[in-house]
């Protein structure tokens, strides 16, 4: 670990303590489906980050416009993260929808790495990965054993949740290579999550109707777009212009443990044993992550400089 990187790592733990809020959020609006829950959040929380950007979007246009490619490809990223991701915790419950989402998303983003930068992760991200994900399949597993639900369900939901890992990925690999463009770190997410923000709203218009219903469900659409969508990606943001993705959805593995914890301490789930070992498996990951070196022989984890 430099440095340089300590602040992005705090940063994006920082947005995965917020994001593994939602779960435990989302059950106090029972009437509210995940597809409005996702486009309300992640839409207004996407559109504010595109105003507070405005100024930065005017002085970085002329980095943003050869590289529109970058920006639809992480917009639609965007679009399609929050649906499958709510739809995923509503059909196989909040435990493993987080899990499966989150857990795959450092699988993807190493493969993207890989692929498109040629870039080999090091052996040390390669055992964070992994405590992290079989954490989350041990507290998983945990979870089913303790209620399992449909197997339907629980299928589609894990299905739902690859896709959103996927697409969660290709958003933090889309504003990551803006940045190293020199493009300035608030028009970066702005763009990318600003025209998301966008493409989501008709989503919110066809299914938005219960958060209007009660109070208590506009409260909750309200925190999820301002606190863990607007604020947290601010706090995400911050930490892709210090460190690669594929150790900032490594990190992002705090998020299961968050929302496990919430589950028990606040919606009254129960966690077996086994599932306080899978919390256990995360939290060496994330300690492994932060101590030893995400890449092997790159830069891929030293700061991008980047103006706002």
């Amino acid at each position: 670990m430099t440095r340089s990187s300590l602040p992005g790592i705090l940063s994006v733990l920082v947005a995965a303590v917020l994001w593994g809020t939602t779960g435990t959020a989302a059950t106090f609006a029972p009437g509210v489906g995940p597809l409005a829950m996702g486009a309300a959040a992640l839409g207004i929380g996407g559109i504010l980050q595109g105003l507070i950007a405005v100024p930065s979007l005017i002085r970085n246009r002329a980095l943003l416009a050869p590289r529109r490619w970058v920006i639809v490809a992480g917009a639609a990223a965007v679009a399609i993260y929050p649906l499958a991701f709510y739809s995923s915790m509503h059909l196989a419950g909040v435990a493993i929808g987080t899990v499966v989402s989150l857990g795959s998303a450092p699988i993807a983003s190493g493969l993207l790495e890989v692929l498109l930068e040629k870039r080999r992760p090091s052996a040390w991200w390669f055992l964070a990965a992994v405590l992290g994900i079989v954490g989350s399949v041990v507290l998983c597993v945990a979870k089913l054993h303790e209620a399992p639900t449909d197997l339907l369900h629980t299928i589609a939901g894990v299905g739902l949740g690859l896709i959103a890992g996927a697409t969660y990925a290709v958003l933090s690999w889309c504003a990551h290579r803006l940045m190293g463009a020199g493009v300035g770190r608030l028009a970066a997410m702005g763009a990318i999550f600003g025209l998301g923000g966008l493409a989501l709203m008709p989503v919110l218009v066809l299914t938005g109707a219960p958060l209007l219903e009660t109070t208590q469900a506009l409260t909750v659409g309200a925190y999820m777009a301002l606190i863990p969508m607007f604020v947290g990606y601010l706090f995400f943001g911050f930490g892709l212009s210090h460190v690669a993705p594929s150790t900032a959805t490594t990190l992002t593995l705090a998020e299961p443990a968050v929302a496990a914890v919430l589950a028990v301490v606040i919606v009254g789930e129960r966690l077996p044993l086994i599932g306080w070992a899978g919390l256990t498996g995360i939290g060496v990951s994330l300690l492994v992550l932060a101590v030893a070196p995400a890449t092997r022989g790159t830069a891929t984890s030293v700061s991008v400089r980047t103006r706002l």
